[in-house]
């Protein structure tokens, strides 16, 4: 599943026994059917659960499900039966199954050989969402037949079988029926052993109207008339492989499709909203060369005969991997040639190959429980930068990674409210609390190191054999580590455990030892890595990780001088060939998932090789990075990165300029504590970042291509944001030719002209937006004008925007990101979004609880809070307020307010002090 929150600016507590050493480690020595058995003991007696919780009983367990459903899209209902067949593993008088919001009519039990037998009782256990259904003997050891007939509810919940509302070419309002499994709403669908290791093949058959798309995992093997009903037709799917529930789809409604096929003969087709097939194509391209490279990558051919992808008007996520009919957002998956931008086209190739990863990486082989998600995210994410690359070299997507994953995880994982990779999960509101950043981003992170450490060959060979093991079965971290260990034979293992079991990742803190004519010996320590060094209230010394670290100098800035296996707190280490005058880096390529502290002189070496561009941009961008985690966390002085800043005056990078631009943005909210600061903190990002601007200007030159479009964009919104009169004005009159027709305004420069107008405009401003916003019918076109409404600076037109947000012209799963916009854009509309929020709450949360959406709306609304009143206004509201899906991240989002309250307090008169002279 691809998270919409997870990449949207483009969407704990362990049982550790000491460093790098856990009880899962335990695990490994285990047979898989007694892991299984300490999975189900460890995971129903956790200290920090939430709620009580066992898992089902393997006393009885799935083999097929034949299962039979009549959606009416008029009612929002639906008719279901089902036979299953089952082993009996143990004599046993009942049967348990998950089941949520689901009228089970009837149930009966055929054992192989034997009559029926009716249920004596049927009972519901709704908290945790399962059923007993009672037997009046024990049922016989063996194989049989469990019979049900049940109806539910076509849910407006985004989540099981529910409907999705869309708009006709006529502009007659229709409804689609569609479904989202993962992780635990197949009990919503159809009564079911709803567990990823509960595997077993589904036989489907759909009834439905005549006149209706209708798809499932298979390709179709019947179609016929419903004898009840000649306006209904039967459809019935071939079986599927052995899965898990939760990758179980179909979905009814009205689409147009294009279609190709694969180099080794995969059909594949794109489904659309009626009339807009064109916007599938560039889909299909990026879909039928990833299957083709991921089959040579893992070296298994894609096991089923089809592959639909379809886009979804109403939907959650970014995108889910159901097997053979993956479900997507429509902005994840549809390109318009004249009106989607560079950002989209690049984030609809990295959403599809990450779906397409998880049809080997999650699909074919499962992880055996919600702890070991990061196995199918954390992969995932890492293969679709391979698979973009592949398919889009110019991308330069391995830079963009280092943006938009490693930092991403890395400041979230130095929170004291992080967790880690592996975290133990229990009942189902636990588990939507893991889909964030760290299962993601961390995960794909130390996938990247370890894949750089061990190489590309060894990577391959070893992923091959874990693939093949474990085909249609599910498997634990450890079953990976062991395969790409033995594979590289390097001790991937003690290694990989070191920053899977524990929580956060090290800062390297490296000094000039010795230094001769032709050589350079450095001193290093590692230790834990904290975003407030003031509310360290832990021992940290116990923290180890097992670190692959690199070094580079200035006679070879792009290859490693040298590599080392850093597993202890204090090494030092000798590299011969460095003059005196050179400089060493370490990480190049910022493969490793850490820190780096430079001593001063050190540091003042490199700067140099960062103004003339000779230190490569990934090592550009990651210098800075780790600069501002060092001041903004109180380990140096926030004045230093600031004078660090001067010297990406002649930056030409997009992605060094994304991340530097990112810090930008944090620094603004910072300074909303002071006007006159943030005033001159505004007139020193103009002075850093005009020299990219006039270069760049407003019109593409000759031989451009994505990464220089992303660039201006972002150069002309942040030079808009800051004030600069010349940019605003040009933006007004874009706008102005784009309304009147006269120049269609590109639609890579259609966000920031949007923005920068409505910032410095008026209620008319707002009437144009909202007017571009009814007349669309591209959602990636709506989607852009939403997340630009925040920029209204005016407390009534931020109202209007706020209720726009909750009226029907905003779909329900785009609400968040207006209300998000409005946080996050300037102070004005920080407090009064979070006011809205506050007075709102139980509209919100009964609309989005038990989602991951409800995470980012506590995290949009109140992250940029910065003072100690409000960190206690925010954690008294959730005290009052709980928020079940949103826990740990309400409790990141305090922690959050206190370190820039302890930044404000520390560096704050400093850094007035500095903007102050240096931009008199």
């Amino acid at each position: 599943m691809f998270l919409a929150s997870v990449v949207s600016s483009f969407c704990s507590t362990t049982c550790e026994l000491g460093p790098g050493v856990s009880l899962f480690g335990s695990l490994l020595k285990l047979s898989s059917v007694a892991r299984c058995c300490v999975n189900q003991l460890l995971f129903s007696t956790m200290p920090a659960q939430k709620k009580p919780f066992s898992r089902l009983p393997s006393t009885v367990v799935p083999v097929n499900y034949n299962l039979w459903l009549k959606p009416c899209l008029k009612n929002f209902v639906f008719e279901g039966k089902q036979q299953i067949d089952v082993k009996v593993n143990e004599a046993t008088n009942n049967i348990v199954l998950n089941c949520l919001d689901i009228k089970i009519a009837s149930a009966s039990f055929t054992a192989e050989g034997k009559s029926a037998i009716a249920s004596s009782d049927i009972s519901f256990q709704v908290e945790n969402e399962k059923v007993v259904i009672q037997f009046p003997s024990d049922l016989p050891i063996g194989n049989g037949v469990l019979d049900m007939n049940f109806t539910g509810e076509l849910n407006n919940k985004m989540k099981g079988f529910y409907r999705s509302k869309y708009v006709s070419g006529n502009g007659e309002e229709k409804f689609a029926a569609v479904t989202q499994f993962e992780a635990t709403d197949a009990r919503r669908c159809f009564p079911c052993w709803d567990e990823p290791a509960m595997k077993a093949t589904f036989d489907t058959t759909l009834v439905v109207p005549k006149d209706l798309v209708a798809l499932s995992n298979m390709n179709v093997i019947d179609e016929s008339v419903y004898s009840e009903d000649n306006t209904l037709k039967v459809m019935k799917y071939a079986q599927t492989p052995i899965m898990s529930t939760y990758l179980l789809a179909f979905v009814v409604g009205e689409f147009d499709y294009v279609e190709d096929q694969t180099s080794n003969g995969v059909k594949v087709r794109v489904y659309t909203p009626v009339g807009k097939s064109a916007q599938g194509k560039f889909a299909l391209e990026v879909a039928t060369k990833a299957l083709p490279f991921y089959k040579d990558y893992f070296g298994i051919p894609y096991p089923l005969a089809k592959m639909d992808l379809i886009a979804i008007a109403d939907f959650c996520a970014g995108a889910m991997e159901n097997w053979g009919l993956v479900t997507y957002r429509e902005t994840a998956l549809l390109i318009d040639e004249t009106s989607s931008s560079a950002h989209t086209r690049q984030w609809v190739a990295l959403v599809v190959s990450h779906e397409l990863a998880h049809q080997w990486f999650g699909n074919l082989v499962t992880m055996e429980w919600w702890t070991h998600l990061w196995l199918n995210e954390g992969f995932a994410s890492f293969m679709e930068y391979l698979a973009t690359d592949h398919c889009h070299p110019k991308f330069d997507i391995w830079t963009q990674f280092v943006t938009h994953d490693l930092v991403r995880a890395m400041d979230l994982d130095s929170l004291d409210n992080s967790h880690p990779i592996e975290i133990p999960v229990g009942h189902p509101d636990e588990v939507d609390e893991i889909f964030d950043a760290i299962s993601y981003s961390k995960g794909a992170s130390v996938i990247r190191m370890l894949h750089n450490w061990i190489g590309d060959e060894s990577f391959r060979k070893g992923m091959n054999v874990y693939l093949k093991k474990h085909a249609y079965k599910n498997a634990f971290t450890e079953d990976l580590w062991a395969a790409l260990g033995d594979a590289s034979g390097k001790p991937v293992q003690q290694v990989m455990t070191t920053w899977t079991k524990q929580m956060g990742y090290p800062v390297l803190n490296v000094e000039v030892k010795e230094r001769t004519d032709n050589s350079i010996t450095l001193s290093l320590s590692q230790s834990k890595f904290r975003a407030n060094s003031m509310s360290a209230n832990t021992d940290d010394s116990a923290s180890l990780w097992s670190i692959p670290v690199s070094f580079s100098t200035s006679s070879s800035p792009k290859e490693p001088v040298k590599s080392i296996l850093f597993d202890s707190q204090t090494t030092e280490v000798k590299i011969d060939g460095v003059a005196r005058d050179a400089w060493v880096k370490l990480n190049p390529g910022t493969y490793g998932f850490y820190r780096v502290r430079y001593s001063s002189d050190l540091l003042t070496a490199l700067l140099p090789a960062v103004r003339d561009r000779t230190l490569p941009a990934r090592d550009r961008l990651g210098l800075q990075n780790d600069l501002f985690a060092l001041a903004s966390s109180g380990v140096a002085p926030t004045t230093d990165f600031l004078k660090a800043l001067a010297a990406y005056e002649n930056e030409t990078d997009f992605t060094v300029w994304s991340d530097v631009d990112g810090k930008i943005g944090t620094l603004f909210s910072l300074l909303w504590n002071n006007d006159e600061a943030h005033g001159n903190f505004k007139k020193f990002t103009l002075k850093l970042m005009k020299r990219t601007a006039d270069n760049m200007g407003w019109e593409a030159k000759d031989g451009e291509g994505h990464l220089e479009s992303l660039l201006r964009s972002l150069v002309i919104r942040r030079m808009g944001e800051c004030g600069c009169t010349n940019t605003i004005t040009e933006s007004a009159k874009r706008l102005s030719s784009h309304l009147d027709k006269s120049c269609c305004l590109h639609a890579d420069l259609r966000a920031p002209v949007y923005g920068n107008v409505l910032s410095h405009g008026g209620k008319k401003d707002l009437e144009t937006l909202l007017t571009l916003h009814k007349e669309t019918d591209l959602h990636e076109e709506r989607n852009r004008i939403e997340r630009c409404l925040g920029s209204a600076k005016d407390p009534t037109l931020i109202k209007e925007v706020l209720d726009f947000a909750m009226s029907d012209r905003v779909r329900s799963n785009d609400r968040i990101f207006v209300i998000g916009s409005v946080a996050t854009k300037h102070k004005v509309g920080r407090d009064l979004a979070w006011k809205y929020t506050k007075d709102n709450w139980d509209t919100l949360h009964e609309m989005y609880k038990g989602m991951f959406l409800i995470s980012r709306l506590v995290k949009n609304t109140t992250e940029n809070f910065g003072t100690e009143e409000m960190a206690k206004d925010v954690e008294d509201f959730f005290e009052k307020n709980p928020a079940m899906a949103a826990e740990r991240t309400v409790q990141q989002s305090i922690e959050q307010i206190r370190q820039k309250s302890d930044w404000w307090k520390r560096d704050g008169e400093a850094i007035c002090a500095w903007l102050k002279e240096n931009t008199a």
